[in-house]
């Protein structure tokens, strides 16, 4: 029994409804400041970056206690108050330090130290609060190697060091460092497009989004798994995140796939697969895509733009396997008990969703900034939700700024203490020396280079949110994948003969035997000699070559692929966050949910091969359309292959001829094979579903 009298505990429940309170309130001021500066820069960029991150990271040392997992006692109250308070102020205190810090020839001030650390550390603890141990320990390593122990060690990786003075500086006002660039996308487009996707929730969007896939897929075969694809997918430009995706539709489409007769495992598997799509769905795309944009200086519209067709052939992949799921599986289409069709789906709460998303497509498509697009995509969400029946009234905007912020605490603390990272891999040039080894290690083959990127994404998603994980792959990993992919232009030249006399001039330097260019190449003979070249030559060379356009497309293709695969933690184990939250409101064993999730999203991995060998994001959108189309159908014949079915049971020798036909549909290869081998796919369901009408009748 508690000591407590009741009028202790009447007075502790009044102090915590007044503490819930005033971080509301908290939470709504810094919602506003947000869009306010957004419209009118009143403060400069880095003031903006370091009030953004002390705002949060005072709600994140209140609302996320030291030890999770108990109840907080008064001095770990506290102790988190007053951890809150410290970092908050050293982090505002930092822009008005800066003009001295320059006046003294970039020399710290016993102050200037005191508010530095604090920043650092402060921003390593509350990490480790929210997303566990990984990234604070990349933090300190990455900080003690440019200031202790990259001096002790020999080879590739070897730095001279610089002063604890310098590192201190670089790290708090570096243009990549904790209020830097990657701090200036938290601060702007991505917290802006979350309180847009708070008030479209708030406004019922969610429950639009729900009725409207039920009515398009409902009375389908496996149309209870179809809708969670709709669902997910049509959640996923709201909330951006997949782990929130599965939790917030999965409660819905999870029960209903195991009421049509999936088993629970399966249920789970589509939810967390389909929502792991989410984040790949554009307008929005989770905050991967802002960081993209920023890194590669491509347009934000034009990511966005290039990203929905892969997209929709991700979605399409996981529909196939629900599809033919349902049909080994023997299950038949549901009722529609509540007699929910797509009219009355958009009578109830259309609006709300369709008017927001459509002008904000049209914002993106005119030309304006993602923050211009994302504050009049709020002011609209609000208009629009007084044309159905959940008007937003002052107090729903209250909750929907509220409910935005407290949902951006992760990442806006996550993606200013990456900046430390970043800071040190810009700083040492890790980043260049990791793109040599991985050319190295790859021979300059890019299906190698690629499955070893994989392999990295999913052990750094083992212990990194999705965005983190793309950024440090990203800054490693991405001039090597680009370097590759571009140099088919050159060995097209090669091949062909149409290189410059300065680019050949330039090839003679890394042949170890130049007569090998005196008759012509074929192309295997061009492409052994480009992988062969040490980067000191097959960096200049790209640059004469390869036109800039192309070398753009090549930096897009190395980045979105980057993008795609740090997707796979979500649903690959042996951690599988979307998977195992899935798993938990299907009542079913989190491994097997997790294998099941990992196998209906192989298109994570189809569709960056895709974008690696073929023009499916540079090309005009003739092109683009027709490599879709031929993805469609491959794709198709290799889920039909490894699910042993398409509209009846496949026997093993069709089996294989699906497998196959359907990877020569994806596959970089003349026109004819492809037409050739979509035809066989084609044939094969039509034999197959005549197959089902016959064993039916």
């Amino acid at each position: 029994m508690s000591d407590e009298t009741p009028a202790e505990v009447a007075l502790q429940r009044d102090f915590t409804g007044l503490t819930n309170a005033a971080l509301s309130i908290l939470c709504f001021l810094i919602a506003v400041g947000h869009i306010y500066v957004a419209f009118d820069p009143i403060i400069s960029e880095f003031q903006r970056n370091a009030y953004h991150f002390a705002g949060f990271a005072f709600l994140a040392a209140v609302l996320h206690p030291l030890v999770r997992g108990r109840t907080r006692s008064k001095p770990m109250l506290a102790f988190d108050l007053t951890l809150g308070v410290l970092v908050a102020v050293a982090a505002i205190y930092m822009p008005f330090a800066e003009q001295g810090i320059y006046d003294r020839g970039v020399k710290f001030s016993a102050l200037d130290w005191v508010a530095a650390v604090i920043c650092i550390v402060g921003a390593i603890e509350l990490t480790r609060r929210l997303t566990g141990w990984v990234i604070p320990c990349l933090i300190i390593i990455a900080i003690s190697y440019v200031g202790w122990w990259g001096q002790l060690i020999g080879g590739v990786f070897s730095f001279p060091g610089l002063s604890w003075e310098s590192i201190a500086f670089r790290s708090i006002f570096g243009d990549d460092a904790m209020f830097g660039t990657i701090a200036r996308i938290s601060s702007t487009f991505v917290f802006l497009f979350i309180i847009f996707g708070a008030f479209l929730l708030r406004s019922g969007a969610g429950d639009f989004v729900i009725n409207i896939a039920r009515a398009i897929a409902g009375r389908l075969v496996g149309g209870p798994g179809i809708v969670a694809v709709i669902a997910s997918g049509l959640t996923g430009t709201i909330s951006g995140s997949a782990v929130a995706n599965t939790a917030s539709t999965g409660v819905i489409t999870i029960p209903l796939m195991k009421k049509a007769g999936f088993p629970p495992k399966f249920a789970g598997g589509v939810e967390a697969a389909s929502s792991t799509g989410g984040q790949l769905m554009p307008p929005i795309m989770g905050a991967g895509a802002f960081v993209m944009a920023s890194f590669t200086q491509i347009p934000y519209e034009t990511i966005v733009a290039v990203a929905a067709l892969p997209a929709l052939l991700y979605f399409l992949s996981v529909v196939f396997f629900v599809r033919i799921e349902a049909r080994r599986l023997g299950l038949e289409p549901m009722s529609n008990e509540d007699g929910e069709t797509i009219w009355s789906a958009f009578k109830k709460g259309g609006a709300s969703f369709i008017i927001p998303i459509g002008l904000l497509i049209a914002l993106l498509v005119s030309g304006f900034t993602p923050a211009y697009a994302a504050v009049f995509g709020i002011i609209t969400v609000i208009a629009a939700s007084w044309l159905t029946q959940n008007p937003m009234g002052p107090r729903a905007v209250f909750e929907a700024l509220v409910m935005g912020t407290k949902g951006m605490i992760m990442t806006a603390v996550l993606l200013c203490a990456v900046g430390l990272v970043v800071n040190v891999i810009a700083t040492a040039g890790i980043g260049n020396t990791f793109s040599l080894m991985i050319s190295d290690w790859a021979g300059g083959n890019l299906l190698i280079a690629i499955v070893m990127v994989a392999i990295a994404s999913l052990v750094l998603g083992m212990g990194l949110p999705v965005t983190a994980a793309y950024i440090v792959l990203a800054t490693l990993s991405a001039p090597a994948l680009a370097g590759m992919i571009s140099d088919r232009f050159v060995i097209e030249a090669l091949a062909s003969g149409t290189l410059p006399d300065a680019a050949n001039a330039v090839l003679m330097f890394g042949l170890p035997d130049p007569s090998v260019l005196s008759g012509p190449l074929t192309t295997e003979q061009a492409t052994a000699i480009i992988r062969a070249l040490p980067l000191e030559v097959a960096a200049p060379l790209r640059d004469i070559v390869v036109p800039q356009e192309v070398a753009v497309a090549a930096i897009l293709s190395a980045h979105m692929i980057i993008f795609w695969l740090s997707q796979d933690s979500n649903v690959t184990p042996p951690v599988a966050l979307a998977a195992f939250t899935a798993a938990a409101i299907a009542k079913a064993p989190a491994m097997a949910t997790g294998f099941a999730s990992w196998k209906l999203a192989k298109g994570l991995y189809i569709v960056p091969l895709m974008m690696a060998y073929t023009p499916f994001l540079s090309g005009d959108w003739g092109v683009m359309l027709v490599i879709f189309a031929f993805g469609v159908v491959g794709i198709y014949g290799l889920a039909g292959a490894l699910q042993g079915c398409m509209e009846a049971p496949l026997n093993p020798v069709l089996r294989i001829v699906a497998g196959v036909a359907g990877a020569a549909c994806i596959w970089p290869a003349p026109l004819w094979l492809h037409l050739i081998a979509a035809t066989i796919v084609i044939v094969l369901l039509a034999l197959n579903s005549r197959q089902a009408k016959v064993v039916a009748a």
